[in-house]
């Protein structure tokens, strides 16, 4: 019975990440990553000149999150922006539903 308990409490929790939730930030280059966390065009530039060979990623609350696979070309449309976003972050990896300029 005490297996079957804490069997249940822990896929509760994994079913936690699950959920969609708003996320904002600033879509940078991994390379440069949190060094650029807000918009200017200099640090536009930058970003757009590193994501020709790099990959987008999220400043947000001073860390840095990735991109999963799907997203990454949403993410790219909004390089050296803020950002609000749908979606879900799985350890430090972030899947957009929908992803908006943040005004």
């Amino acid at each position: 019975m005490k297996k079957l308990a804490l069997a249940a409490i822990l896929g509760s929790s994994f079913c936690l990440g699950v959920f969609a939730e708003d996320i904002s930030g600033y879509v940078s280059d991994a390379h440069c990553g949190a060094k650029h966390s807000s918009v200017s065009e200099a640090n536009t530039k930058c970003i757009n000149s590193c994501l020709k060979s790099g990959e987008p990623v999220l400043v947000s609350e001073g860390k840095v999150l990735k991109f999963d696979a799907d997203s990454k070309d949403k993410a790219i449309a909004h390089a050296g922006e803020s950002v609000k976003i749908d979606g879900t972050v799985t350890g430090d990896t972030v899947k957009i539903n929908s992803i908006d300029s943040a005004k």
